[in-house]
């Protein structure tokens, strides 16, 4: 039996504060009846010796102080996990909203997980190819990597979301899974997602958790573990490897930060909590693998940086814990280019673990850095052409001009429904270097050049 306290001694926005409370612990899963019968759920935020601060889910409007009754449940918030929850959808609390049966779980778990034990982790190794060019050409991801995504209000994160989630595959062979977390986002979006998974199939390896923009701030801040209490049943549990896509990680940032002040702390940097990087922390570092397990975790949290501000607190603090960035470019977006993914700020920092001869091609590291230096140099040849005029250029400045304007509308602008192979976006980089002269090409090995160049040759 669970004792009940009628104690409640105040109530500020969505906080109770309960007092006489005995053996209260810290996010422990609490129940409060309202005088009419009804009921609502919270979560301890804090305990000073026989008093308790309470979060409510559902917020404080209609509890009575006097007559309210209050009882802790002596558990944290918990998800029942299985097979059975791929294919299915969830809201940020891990209740089924697809109209579906109710999940029968294998086991339950709490979602405060822990960050995988630095002595425990493998190193990130093997490829992942989600189909974009942009990224497994030149900012390749790698299983139990973390690679955020960096876009800006109105840029179509959430359509390159869906892409990534529908495309990514592991070329090896193995199982693979998708475990996707929205925060905060808008009905039409929750459709949205919904409806790309459907229709292409995608859904049958896909776990989908959905939080809303009307939805409570506490929700927002458990989606994300309920995700990775997810993926970590699925992945090493199930030996499966999993990819878990978070977006949108300001939308969680703000209702911790609203939390934060209903609670009164001192804030940090532009009001965020001063916990937020160890707040971030906790969840980015949830991914990995671990030593002895054939199971993986890939992150890829998206996040919307206010005002396009990278030094702005959750795209700096993300930066930190993180292995590099894929940063998404409002001017390429304004001319039309999809995914507008700025090749130059963006960067996968185990970008080197994952490819190579027996994980991609022989070739793909030559290919990076020669594309990586042509494109920038095609970038100074239009930056002249605006300076100077088109007249000012050298035949080779030109060729170097178009080369970055191709490069754009065929490499990277390659829409939202071309999944490309490992090995036709390596295809694509020699025929888009094909127009330079073998001199030009100086990072790219000559037993390489001989190999794969000449079936690329208009004149060859």
């Amino acid at each position: 039996m669970f004792k009940e306290y009628t104690t409640i001694i105040e109530v500020a926005g969505p906080l109770l504060l309960v007092e006489g409370v005995e053996g209260a612990t810290y996010e422990e899963l609490t129940q409060i009846t309202l005088p009419d019968g009804s009921h609502r759920r919270g979560k301890v935020l804090e305990v000073d010796h026989d008093k308790a601060l309470i979060q409510l889910f559902e917020g404080a409007a209609g509890v009575d102080v006097q007559f309210s009754r209050i009882r802790f449940l002596d558990k944290g918030i918990e998800i029942g996990v299985s097979l059975d929850m791929l294919g299915r959808v969830f809201d940020g609390m891990g209740n089924p909203i697809d109209g579906g049966p109710e999940i029968i779980a294998e086991d339950k778990r709490e979602i405060n997980g822990s960050p995988i034990n630095p002595y425990a982790r493998e190193f990130p190794r093997e490829f992942i190819q989600t189909g974009i060019s942009a990224i497994d050409g030149l900012n390749t991801l790698v299983r139990g990597q973390k690679l955020p995504i960096f876009s800006g209000s109105g840029l179509p994160h959430n359509r390159l979301a869906a892409q990534i989630a529908r495309q990514a595959k592991v070329i090896t062979g193995e199982q693979f899974a998708v475990v996707f977390g929205a925060m905060g986002i808008t009905f039409e979006e929750a459709q949205f997602f919904q409806d790309e998974f459907r229709k292409t199939g995608a859904i049958e390896r896909t776990v989908l958790f959905l939080n809303l923009a009307d939805d409570p701030a506490i929700e927002r801040i458990s989606t994300p573990r309920m995700a990775l209490t997810t993926a970590e049943y699925l992945a090493f549990e199930k030996n499966m490897h999993i990819l878990v896509i978070l977006t949108d990680m300001t939308n969680y940032c703000e209702a911790l930060r609203e939390v934060s002040a209903a609670r009164k702390e001192i804030p940090g940097r532009r009001g965020y909590p001063g916990y937020l990087y160890t707040d971030l922390a906790t969840i980015y570092e949830r991914a990995g693998r671990i030593h002895g397990r054939d199971g993986s975790i890939t992150m890829i949290p998206i996040l919307t940086m206010p005002e396009d501000d990278k030094t702005h607190p959750i795209p700096d603090l993300t930066g930190y814990i993180t292995e590099g960035q894929i940063v998404m470019s409002r001017e390429m977006h304004r001319s039309g280019i999809y995914p507008p993914i700025d090749v130059q700020q963006s960067l996968s920092r185990l970008r080197q673990k994952g490819i190579g001869a027996e994980r991609t091609r022989e070739d793909h590291d030559d290919l990076f850095a020669q594309l990586y230096a042509a494109y920038a140099r095609g970038m100074q040849a239009r930056e002249l052409s605006v300076i100077l005029g088109e007249a000012a250029l050298t035949e080779m400045d030109k060729k170097y001009y178009n080369f970055a304007e191709n490069f754009e509308d065929v490499y990277i602008g390659q829409g939202e429904h071309t999944d490309r192979t490992i090995a036709e976006t390596l295809d694509l980089s020699w025929e888009l270097l094909s127009v330079f002269p073998d001199m030009e090409l100086k990072r790219i090995r000559k037993n390489f050049l001989e190999k794969y160049m000449p079936k690329f040759r208009k004149d060859g």
